[in-house]
Protein backbone atom coordinates (compact mmCIF):
# COMPACT_ATOMS: atom_id res chain seq x y z
CA UNK A 1 0.00 0.00 0.00
CA UNK A 2 1.43 3.30 -0.86
CA UNK A 3 2.24 6.05 1.60
CA UNK A 4 -0.79 8.15 0.90
CA UNK A 5 -3.09 4.96 2.03
CA UNK A 6 -1.54 4.36 5.57
CA UNK A 7 -4.55 5.43 7.77
CA UNK A 8 -6.55 2.55 5.66
CA UNK A 9 -9.37 4.48 4.67
CA UNK A 10 -11.51 3.86 1.91
CA UNK A 11 -11.05 5.75 -1.11
CA UNK A 12 -13.71 8.02 -0.47
CA UNK A 13 -13.35 8.48 3.23
CA UNK A 14 -16.47 7.98 4.60
CA UNK A 15 -17.28 6.77 6.95
CA UNK A 16 -13.41 6.62 8.95
CA UNK A 17 -11.53 4.22 9.20
CA UNK A 18 -10.83 2.83 12.86
CA UNK A 19 -9.65 -0.63 13.43
CA UNK A 20 -8.47 -2.31 16.16
CA UNK A 21 -5.66 -3.99 14.54
CA UNK A 22 -3.58 -4.12 11.31
CA UNK A 23 -1.86 -7.38 10.56
CA UNK A 24 0.86 -7.67 7.83
CA UNK A 25 0.17 -10.29 5.70
CA UNK A 26 3.82 -11.97 4.61
CA UNK A 27 4.08 -14.58 1.34
CA UNK A 28 5.64 -16.79 3.79
CA UNK A 29 2.47 -17.48 6.21
CA UNK A 30 1.20 -20.26 6.18
CA UNK A 31 -2.44 -19.82 8.31
CA UNK A 32 -4.80 -16.89 9.16
CA UNK A 33 -3.73 -14.69 12.20
CA UNK A 34 -4.75 -15.74 15.30
CA UNK A 35 -6.62 -12.30 17.06
CA UNK A 36 -9.93 -11.65 18.54
CA UNK A 37 -12.25 -9.81 16.65
CA UNK A 38 -13.64 -10.11 13.18
CA UNK A 39 -10.96 -10.44 10.10
CA UNK A 40 -11.23 -8.86 6.64
CA UNK A 41 -9.01 -8.33 4.10
CA UNK A 42 -7.74 -5.34 2.72
CA UNK A 43 -5.98 -4.40 -0.38
CA UNK A 44 -5.72 -0.96 -2.26
CA UNK A 45 -8.20 0.44 -0.29
CA UNK A 46 -9.81 2.03 -3.63
CA UNK A 47 -13.31 1.07 -3.07
CA UNK A 48 -15.57 3.98 -1.92
CA UNK A 49 -17.58 3.12 1.03
CA UNK A 50 -16.82 0.64 4.00
CA UNK A 51 -16.92 -2.56 1.93
CA UNK A 52 -13.21 -2.42 2.62
CA UNK A 53 -13.32 -1.29 6.50
CA UNK A 54 -13.52 -3.41 8.92
CA UNK A 55 -13.68 -0.38 12.25
CA UNK A 56 -13.41 -2.16 15.97
CA UNK A 57 -12.27 -5.66 13.68
CA UNK A 58 -8.67 -6.52 12.64
CA UNK A 59 -7.64 -5.76 8.94
CA UNK A 60 -5.71 -7.88 6.88
CA UNK A 61 -2.82 -5.66 4.92
CA UNK A 62 -2.22 -7.77 1.78
CA UNK A 63 0.31 -5.07 -0.29
CA UNK A 64 2.87 -8.01 0.70
CA UNK A 65 1.22 -10.58 -0.98
CA UNK A 66 2.36 -8.85 -4.93
CA UNK A 67 4.23 -11.77 -6.54
CA UNK A 68 3.31 -13.17 -9.86
CA UNK A 69 3.57 -16.94 -9.36
CA UNK A 70 3.14 -18.04 -13.39
CA UNK A 71 2.43 -16.85 -16.73
CA UNK A 72 1.76 -18.44 -19.64
CA UNK A 73 2.54 -16.07 -22.57
CA UNK A 74 0.96 -18.54 -25.50
CA UNK A 75 -2.01 -19.17 -23.59
CA UNK A 76 -2.21 -15.84 -21.37
CA UNK A 77 -3.01 -17.50 -18.29
CA UNK A 78 -1.39 -15.38 -15.60
CA UNK A 79 -1.59 -16.79 -11.96
CA UNK A 80 -0.84 -14.21 -8.82
CA UNK A 81 -1.26 -13.23 -5.81
CA UNK A 82 -4.30 -11.49 -4.08
CA UNK A 83 -2.20 -8.54 -3.67
CA UNK A 84 -0.90 -7.67 -7.25
CA UNK A 85 -1.91 -4.91 -8.49
CA UNK A 86 -4.07 -4.89 -12.12
CA UNK A 87 -0.89 -2.15 -12.54
CA UNK A 88 1.54 -4.66 -12.28
CA UNK A 89 -0.33 -7.32 -14.41
CA UNK A 90 -0.03 -4.22 -16.72
CA UNK A 91 3.42 -3.72 -16.44
CA UNK A 92 3.67 -7.46 -16.78
CA UNK A 93 1.63 -8.54 -19.60
CA UNK A 94 1.10 -5.79 -22.53
CA UNK A 95 4.73 -5.98 -23.69
CA UNK A 96 4.10 -9.61 -24.18
CA UNK A 97 0.87 -8.89 -26.28
CA UNK A 98 -2.16 -9.61 -23.37
CA UNK A 99 -4.54 -7.11 -21.54
CA UNK A 100 -6.41 -7.21 -18.71
CA UNK A 101 -10.24 -8.54 -19.83
CA UNK A 102 -12.07 -6.54 -17.74
CA UNK A 103 -10.76 -3.30 -15.94
CA UNK A 104 -12.41 -0.52 -13.78
CA UNK A 105 -11.35 3.25 -14.12
CA UNK A 106 -8.38 2.87 -11.98
CA UNK A 107 -5.28 0.19 -12.55
CA UNK A 108 -4.77 0.40 -8.57
CA UNK A 109 -6.47 -1.82 -7.72
CA UNK A 110 -5.74 -5.14 -6.17
CA UNK A 111 -6.63 -8.72 -7.93
CA UNK A 112 -8.41 -9.94 -4.62
CA UNK A 113 -10.26 -6.57 -4.43
CA UNK A 114 -11.29 -7.11 -8.01
CA UNK A 115 -12.83 -10.54 -7.12
CA UNK A 116 -14.37 -9.52 -4.01
CA UNK A 117 -16.20 -6.84 -5.83
CA UNK A 118 -16.73 -8.74 -9.45
CA UNK A 119 -15.56 -5.37 -11.05
CA UNK A 120 -16.98 -3.94 -14.01
CA UNK A 121 -15.57 -2.06 -16.98
CA UNK A 122 -16.03 -0.47 -20.27
CA UNK A 123 -16.54 -3.44 -22.13
CA UNK A 124 -19.44 -5.04 -20.24
CA UNK A 125 -21.75 -5.42 -23.05
CA UNK A 126 -19.45 -7.30 -24.81
CA UNK A 127 -17.36 -8.88 -22.05
CA UNK A 128 -19.56 -8.92 -18.68
CA UNK A 129 -17.56 -8.60 -15.43
CA UNK A 130 -14.32 -9.38 -14.18
CA UNK A 131 -15.41 -12.70 -12.50
CA UNK A 132 -15.83 -14.29 -15.92
CA UNK A 133 -12.66 -14.49 -16.50
CA UNK A 134 -10.92 -15.95 -13.00
CA UNK A 135 -10.32 -19.62 -13.58
CA UNK A 136 -9.63 -20.13 -10.32
CA UNK A 137 -8.84 -18.97 -6.39
CA UNK A 138 -7.66 -20.05 -3.08
CA UNK A 139 -9.19 -19.35 -0.14
CA UNK A 140 -8.06 -19.40 2.86
CA UNK A 141 -10.79 -19.87 5.51
CA UNK A 142 -10.39 -19.77 9.88
CA UNK A 143 -11.37 -23.37 9.89
CA UNK A 144 -7.13 -23.67 8.80
CA UNK A 145 -8.77 -24.85 5.11
CA UNK A 146 -7.26 -24.11 2.06
CA UNK A 147 -9.94 -24.02 -0.72
CA UNK A 148 -9.40 -24.23 -4.55
CA UNK A 149 -12.62 -22.63 -6.03
CA UNK A 150 -13.63 -22.52 -9.83
CA UNK A 151 -16.51 -22.74 -11.88
CA UNK A 152 -15.50 -26.74 -11.57
CA UNK A 153 -14.84 -27.10 -8.10
CA UNK A 154 -15.74 -25.81 -4.97
CA UNK A 155 -18.58 -24.26 -7.16
CA UNK A 156 -20.98 -22.46 -4.45
CA UNK A 157 -18.10 -21.31 -2.44
CA UNK A 158 -16.86 -19.56 -6.25
CA UNK A 159 -19.91 -17.75 -6.41
CA UNK A 160 -20.13 -16.56 -3.15
CA UNK A 161 -16.46 -14.84 -3.00
CA UNK A 162 -17.27 -13.66 -6.08
CA UNK A 163 -18.73 -10.46 -5.53
CA UNK A 164 -18.39 -11.79 -1.84
CA UNK A 165 -16.66 -8.68 -0.72
CA UNK A 166 -14.50 -10.32 1.16
CA UNK A 167 -16.76 -12.04 3.92
CA UNK A 168 -16.03 -15.53 2.75
CA UNK A 169 -12.20 -16.08 3.82
CA UNK A 170 -8.62 -14.36 2.25
CA UNK A 171 -7.84 -14.81 -1.26
CA UNK A 172 -4.69 -15.96 -1.50
CA UNK A 173 -4.13 -16.62 -5.02
CA UNK A 174 -5.96 -16.38 -8.06
CA UNK A 175 -5.74 -17.51 -11.83
CA UNK A 176 -7.07 -15.32 -14.67
CA UNK A 177 -7.64 -15.37 -18.18
CA UNK A 178 -6.04 -12.22 -20.17
CA UNK A 179 -7.41 -11.14 -23.69
CA UNK A 180 -4.46 -10.77 -26.35
CA UNK A 181 -3.42 -7.51 -28.18
CA UNK A 182 -1.29 -6.28 -30.79
CA UNK A 183 0.08 -2.91 -29.26
CA UNK A 184 -0.03 -0.91 -26.02
CA UNK A 185 -2.50 1.88 -28.34
CA UNK A 186 -6.39 2.32 -28.66
CA UNK A 187 -8.43 3.38 -31.58
CA UNK A 188 -10.37 6.08 -29.97
CA UNK A 189 -13.57 7.72 -31.07
CA UNK A 190 -15.35 10.49 -29.32
CA UNK A 191 -18.60 12.64 -29.60
CA UNK A 192 -20.40 15.45 -28.49
CA UNK A 193 -24.08 15.03 -27.75
CA UNK A 194 -26.56 17.34 -26.40
CA UNK A 195 -29.25 15.50 -24.57
CA UNK A 196 -29.77 12.04 -23.12
CA UNK A 197 -32.15 10.63 -26.11
CA UNK A 198 -29.24 11.40 -28.10
CA UNK A 199 -27.06 9.56 -25.61
CA UNK A 200 -29.24 6.64 -25.87
CA UNK A 201 -28.83 6.86 -29.77
CA UNK A 202 -25.74 6.84 -30.17
CA UNK A 203 -24.89 4.01 -27.57
CA UNK A 204 -27.13 1.50 -29.08
CA UNK A 205 -24.80 1.69 -32.62
CA UNK A 206 -21.45 2.15 -30.34
CA UNK A 207 -22.39 -0.92 -28.53
CA UNK A 208 -22.90 -2.67 -31.91
CA UNK A 209 -19.03 -1.44 -33.30
CA UNK A 210 -17.03 -1.17 -30.47
CA UNK A 211 -15.38 -3.08 -27.48
CA UNK A 212 -15.37 -0.14 -24.87
CA UNK A 213 -17.86 2.26 -24.62
CA UNK A 214 -18.81 4.91 -21.92
CA UNK A 215 -19.82 8.29 -21.57
CA UNK A 216 -19.14 11.70 -19.48
CA UNK A 217 -21.96 13.53 -18.68
CA UNK A 218 -22.89 17.34 -17.50
CA UNK A 219 -24.91 17.13 -14.72
CA UNK A 220 -25.75 20.72 -14.37
CA UNK A 221 -27.11 20.77 -17.68
CA UNK A 222 -31.01 21.37 -17.40
CA UNK A 223 -34.10 20.93 -19.89
CA UNK A 224 -33.34 20.32 -23.53
CA UNK A 225 -29.62 19.91 -22.69
CA UNK A 226 -30.19 17.28 -19.54
CA UNK A 227 -27.23 14.47 -19.68
CA UNK A 228 -25.78 16.18 -22.30
CA UNK A 229 -22.21 14.74 -22.48
CA UNK A 230 -19.38 13.39 -24.44
CA UNK A 231 -20.00 9.78 -25.90
CA UNK A 232 -16.05 7.48 -25.92
CA UNK A 233 -15.75 4.30 -27.60
CA UNK A 234 -12.15 2.43 -28.10
CA UNK A 235 -10.90 -0.51 -29.49
CA UNK A 236 -7.28 -2.52 -28.93
CA UNK A 237 -5.44 -1.05 -32.51
CA UNK A 238 -2.46 -3.02 -34.58
CA UNK A 239 0.32 -2.03 -34.38
CA UNK A 240 3.69 -2.76 -32.83
CA UNK A 241 4.21 -3.94 -28.57
CA UNK A 242 5.72 -1.85 -26.20
CA UNK A 243 9.45 -2.57 -24.58
CA UNK A 244 8.98 -4.70 -20.59
CA UNK A 245 8.52 -1.68 -18.12
CA UNK A 246 7.68 -1.48 -14.52
CA UNK A 247 4.23 -0.21 -13.32
CA UNK A 248 3.71 3.29 -13.78
CA UNK A 249 2.82 5.56 -10.97
CA UNK A 250 1.15 8.84 -10.85
CA UNK A 251 2.70 11.72 -12.51
CA UNK A 252 1.38 14.55 -10.34
CA UNK A 253 0.05 13.83 -6.42
CA UNK A 254 -2.45 16.15 -4.58
CA UNK A 255 -0.04 17.13 -1.80
CA UNK A 256 -2.48 17.84 0.60
CA UNK A 257 -5.93 18.37 1.35
CA UNK A 258 -8.47 20.39 -0.78
CA UNK A 259 -10.34 23.40 1.48
CA UNK A 260 -13.64 22.22 1.77
CA UNK A 261 -15.65 24.18 -0.94
CA UNK A 262 -13.10 23.80 -3.40
CA UNK A 263 -15.35 21.73 -5.54
CA UNK A 264 -19.10 23.15 -5.27
CA UNK A 265 -22.07 23.66 -7.28
CA UNK A 266 -19.85 26.82 -8.98
CA UNK A 267 -16.39 25.37 -9.88
CA UNK A 268 -18.00 22.38 -11.29
CA UNK A 269 -20.31 24.11 -13.60
CA UNK A 270 -17.36 25.68 -14.64
CA UNK A 271 -15.66 22.87 -15.11
CA UNK A 272 -18.24 21.14 -17.21
CA UNK A 273 -19.01 23.47 -19.34
CA UNK A 274 -15.42 23.81 -20.24
CA UNK A 275 -14.95 19.87 -20.59
CA UNK A 276 -17.99 19.85 -22.45
CA UNK A 277 -16.63 22.22 -25.18
CA UNK A 278 -13.13 20.75 -25.06
CA UNK A 279 -13.16 19.23 -29.13
CA UNK A 280 -14.18 21.97 -31.40
CA UNK A 281 -15.70 19.11 -34.03
CA UNK A 282 -18.34 16.76 -33.30
CA UNK A 283 -16.71 13.85 -33.22
CA UNK A 284 -13.01 13.15 -32.76
CA UNK A 285 -10.98 10.20 -33.48
CA UNK A 286 -7.58 9.29 -32.79
CA UNK A 287 -5.04 6.78 -31.04
CA UNK A 288 -4.12 6.97 -27.64
CA UNK A 289 -2.31 5.04 -25.21
CA UNK A 290 -4.22 2.78 -23.46
CA UNK A 291 -3.59 4.23 -19.47
CA UNK A 292 -5.49 8.11 -20.47
CA UNK A 293 -8.36 5.67 -22.17
CA UNK A 294 -9.09 3.29 -19.17
CA UNK A 295 -7.52 5.01 -16.30
CA UNK A 296 -7.46 9.00 -16.71
CA UNK A 297 -7.80 9.98 -13.17
CA UNK A 298 -4.75 7.97 -11.77
CA UNK A 299 -2.12 10.22 -13.65
CA UNK A 300 -3.31 12.26 -10.57
CA UNK A 301 -2.09 10.71 -7.48
CA UNK A 302 -4.27 11.12 -4.69
CA UNK A 303 -7.15 12.76 -5.96
CA UNK A 304 -9.56 11.88 -3.51
CA UNK A 305 -8.17 15.18 -1.36
CA UNK A 306 -9.47 17.49 -3.73
CA UNK A 307 -12.76 16.27 -1.74
CA UNK A 308 -11.05 18.23 1.05
CA UNK A 309 -11.33 16.29 4.50
CA UNK A 310 -15.12 15.52 4.97
CA UNK A 311 -14.75 13.11 1.77
CA UNK A 312 -16.75 12.13 -0.81
CA UNK A 313 -19.71 10.00 -2.03
CA UNK A 314 -20.10 8.15 -4.99
CA UNK A 315 -23.21 6.67 -5.99
CA UNK A 316 -23.42 3.99 -8.37
CA UNK A 317 -26.65 2.63 -9.68
CA UNK A 318 -28.27 0.20 -12.26
CA UNK A 319 -32.03 0.26 -13.71
CA UNK A 320 -33.22 -2.03 -16.44
CA UNK A 321 -33.82 -1.02 -19.85
CA UNK A 322 -37.13 -1.27 -19.60
CA UNK A 323 -37.52 1.94 -17.50
CA UNK A 324 -34.24 3.25 -18.21
CA UNK A 325 -34.55 6.00 -20.17
CA UNK A 326 -37.09 7.60 -17.54
CA UNK A 327 -35.60 6.43 -14.44
CA UNK A 328 -32.12 8.26 -15.62
CA UNK A 329 -33.92 11.13 -16.78
CA UNK A 330 -35.69 11.48 -13.46
CA UNK A 331 -32.48 10.80 -11.40
CA UNK A 332 -30.57 13.49 -13.38
CA UNK A 333 -33.10 15.68 -13.10
CA UNK A 334 -33.53 15.70 -9.12
CA UNK A 335 -29.37 16.02 -8.78
CA UNK A 336 -29.64 19.22 -11.20
CA UNK A 337 -32.56 21.01 -9.09
CA UNK A 338 -30.33 19.88 -5.97
CA UNK A 339 -27.63 22.27 -5.85
CA UNK A 340 -25.36 19.35 -5.26
CA UNK A 341 -22.68 18.85 -8.28
CA UNK A 342 -20.79 15.55 -9.15
CA UNK A 343 -17.56 16.20 -10.40
CA UNK A 344 -17.56 13.06 -12.25
CA UNK A 345 -20.38 11.13 -13.61
CA UNK A 346 -19.96 8.21 -16.09
CA UNK A 347 -23.21 6.66 -17.53
CA UNK A 348 -23.12 3.26 -19.82
CA UNK A 349 -25.30 0.38 -20.56
CA UNK A 350 -24.43 -3.07 -19.38
CA UNK A 351 -24.91 -6.37 -21.29
CA UNK A 352 -26.88 -9.38 -20.60
CA UNK A 353 -24.14 -12.10 -19.85
CA UNK A 354 -24.45 -13.44 -16.66
CA UNK A 355 -22.07 -12.60 -13.98
CA UNK A 356 -20.84 -15.12 -11.73
CA UNK A 357 -21.54 -13.70 -8.28
CA UNK A 358 -24.24 -14.10 -5.89
CA UNK A 359 -23.98 -10.28 -5.22
CA UNK A 360 -22.51 -9.43 -8.75
CA UNK A 361 -23.55 -6.11 -9.29
CA UNK A 362 -24.33 -5.57 -13.01
CA UNK A 363 -27.59 -6.49 -14.18
CA UNK A 364 -29.10 -5.75 -18.04
CA UNK A 365 -29.79 -2.12 -17.58
CA UNK A 366 -28.69 1.61 -17.53
CA UNK A 367 -26.03 2.41 -15.18
CA UNK A 368 -25.15 5.83 -13.76
CA UNK A 369 -21.66 6.71 -11.35
CA UNK A 370 -21.78 9.76 -9.57
CA UNK A 371 -19.33 11.53 -7.44
CA UNK A 372 -20.38 14.13 -4.79
CA UNK A 373 -18.82 16.10 -1.73
CA UNK A 374 -19.51 15.11 1.69
CA UNK A 375 -22.32 17.87 2.75
CA UNK A 376 -23.69 15.47 5.55
CA UNK A 377 -26.97 15.11 6.43
CA UNK A 378 -28.19 17.11 2.85
CA UNK A 379 -26.12 14.70 0.56
CA UNK A 380 -27.65 12.21 2.30
CA UNK A 381 -31.24 13.27 2.08
CA UNK A 382 -30.50 13.61 -1.98
CA UNK A 383 -29.56 9.74 -1.87
CA UNK A 384 -32.71 8.89 -0.11
CA UNK A 385 -34.72 10.26 -2.88
CA UNK A 386 -32.44 8.81 -5.41
CA UNK A 387 -32.60 5.57 -3.81
CA UNK A 388 -36.48 5.94 -4.24
CA UNK A 389 -35.89 6.33 -7.83
CA UNK A 390 -33.98 3.38 -8.29
CA UNK A 391 -36.40 0.80 -5.88
CA UNK A 392 -39.38 2.06 -8.28
CA UNK A 393 -37.29 1.35 -11.49
CA UNK A 394 -36.08 -2.09 -10.20
CA UNK A 395 -32.48 -1.20 -10.00
CA UNK A 396 -29.83 -1.42 -7.43
CA UNK A 397 -26.81 -0.23 -5.77
CA UNK A 398 -22.99 -1.35 -6.13
CA UNK A 399 -22.01 -2.09 -2.90
CA UNK A 400 -18.07 -1.38 -3.67
CA UNK A 401 -19.14 2.57 -3.95
CA UNK A 402 -21.76 2.89 -1.38
CA UNK A 403 -21.76 4.30 2.27
CA UNK A 404 -25.55 4.52 2.96
CA UNK A 405 -27.51 1.97 1.41
CA UNK A 406 -30.04 1.37 4.22
CA UNK A 407 -30.26 -2.65 5.24
CA UNK A 408 -33.81 -2.99 3.68
CA UNK A 409 -32.98 -1.75 0.33
CA UNK A 410 -29.85 -3.82 0.52
CA UNK A 411 -31.63 -7.16 0.73
CA UNK A 412 -34.52 -5.55 -1.96
CA UNK A 413 -31.75 -5.04 -4.77
CA UNK A 414 -29.92 -8.50 -3.79
CA UNK A 415 -32.35 -11.36 -3.22
CA UNK A 416 -29.54 -13.78 -3.15
CA UNK A 417 -28.11 -12.46 0.05
CA UNK A 418 -29.23 -15.52 2.24
CA UNK A 419 -27.73 -17.98 0.36
CA UNK A 420 -24.54 -15.65 -0.03
CA UNK A 421 -24.40 -15.52 3.95
CA UNK A 422 -24.25 -19.15 4.29
CA UNK A 423 -20.91 -19.01 2.95
CA UNK A 424 -19.47 -16.55 4.93
CA UNK A 425 -16.99 -17.48 7.00
CA UNK A 426 -17.59 -16.64 10.59
CA UNK A 427 -14.36 -15.07 11.65
CA UNK A 428 -14.92 -12.23 8.78
CA UNK A 429 -17.05 -9.42 8.39
CA UNK A 430 -16.87 -5.92 8.07
CA UNK A 431 -18.59 -1.92 8.45
CA UNK A 432 -20.87 -2.49 5.34
CA UNK A 433 -22.19 -6.00 6.27
CA UNK A 434 -22.39 -5.18 9.81
CA UNK A 435 -24.82 -1.72 8.76
CA UNK A 436 -26.85 -3.73 6.09
CA UNK A 437 -27.40 -6.83 8.55
CA UNK A 438 -27.61 -5.28 12.13
CA UNK A 439 -30.34 -2.77 10.70
CA UNK A 440 -32.37 -5.75 10.06
CA UNK A 441 -32.06 -7.54 13.56
CA UNK A 442 -32.90 -4.11 15.43
CA UNK A 443 -36.18 -4.88 13.24
CA UNK A 444 -36.80 -8.37 14.17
Amino acid sequence: MGAEMKDFASWGRVPASDPNRVVHLMPDGETLPSVEGPLLAYGQGRSYGDVCLNNDGTLLDTEALNRVLAFDAETGVVRCEAGVTLANLLALVVPRGWFLPVTPGTKFVSVGGAIANDVHGKNHHRDGTFGRFVRRFELWRSDGSKRVCSPDENTDLFRATMAGLGLTGLIRWAEIQLIPVQSDQINLRRERFDSLDAFFAINAEANARSRYTVAWIDTTATGSKLGRGLYIEGDHAPGSLPKPENASTPRIRIPLDAPGGLLNKATVRAFNAVYYRQQLRPVVRKQTHYEPFFYPLDALGDWNRLYGTRGFFQYQCVVPHTDGHAAIRAILDRIARSGEASFLAVLKTFGDLASPGLLSFPQPGVTLALDFPNRGARTRVLFAELDALVREAGGRLYPAKDACMSGEDFRRFYPEWETFAEHIDPAFSSSFWRRVVWERRKKR
